[in-house]
């Protein structure tokens, strides 16, 4: 399923399955954000990907004026209840924003990475690029290829209904697959989301034309590194 994205963020299964992802985790997230990266509230960001509107939320709480976007109809109405930021729906493979319109962007807890050819995803890090304002930021939030190769759940139950999860890596070591079973329903789901190495990471960014200013490990500002939960990079454009 090429687009997996679609039909997955499009339902309610999602928000159940990732129930205990809440606002503290997006309160960490930004109160990340800004110990590295200010903005007034003069200036615009864009949160690529926004979801249900959690980081949009808070990146508004901090001043600024935010824009969420996203291709999920179904995550949009959720975020229209959460946050006065303003919400556009399309594809990140073709933004529809000016250059130089925002001074910070961000793409937060693994929302990229979902495409079969790279060449989508370094098209996405251009077009974030050349939204940015000079000497704009993009932070991208991703999760550690070293660190899920070796610590990869391959089965899971979930609790309250018959859910199953299974993981995988694909023959050529370049996507984790998750497969979602819903036993009692007879319906399955899956996410795919590119293994990048930190290495691969900075230099789509490079290429892009931002200098890789600070890495990140986790929410609470640890060094990146491969036990790290996360890959965050903090991106500046030159």
């Amino acid at each position: 399923m090429t687009d997996w994205f679609k039909h997955w963020f499009g339902g309610e299964e999602y928000h159940e399955l990732y129930s205990h992802r809440d606002d503290e985790d997006a309160r960490r997230a930004v109160a990340l954000i800004r110990s590295v990266v200010t903005w007034g509230s003069g200036d615009r960001i864009l949160d690529l990907a926004c979801g249900p509107g959690r980081h949009a939320a808070e990146l508004t709480r901090w001043g600024g004026q935010v824009v969420g976007f996203d291709l999920s109809r179904a995550m949009l109405r959720r975020a229209r209840e959460r946050t006065t930021a303003g919400l556009v729906r399309g594809d990140m493979r073709a933004l529809p924003f000016r250059n130089g319109s925002f001074a910070l962007a961000v793409n937060l807890f693994t929302s990229f990475g979902y495409f079969l050819d790279d060449e989508e995803h370094r098209r996405v890090v251009q077009q974030v690029v050349a939204a940015l304002s000079p000497g704009g930021h993009f932070v991208l939030d991703y999760l550690n290829a070293e660190h899920v190769r070796r610590t990869l759940k391959v089965t899971e139950r979930t609790e309250g209904r018959d859910v199953l999860v299974t993981r995988r890596i694909d023959t050529a070591n370049r996507f984790v697959i998750k497969e979602i079973e819903l036993r009692d329903e007879g319906r399955r789901f899956q996410e795919r989301v590119r293994l990048y190495s930190a290495d691969e990471l900075a230099a789509l960014f490079t290429d892009a034309g931002l200098r890789v200013a600070v890495r990140f490990g986790d929410y609470d500002g640890a060094p990146a590194g491969p036990n790290a939960p996360r890959m965050i990079l903090v991106g500046a454009r030159t």
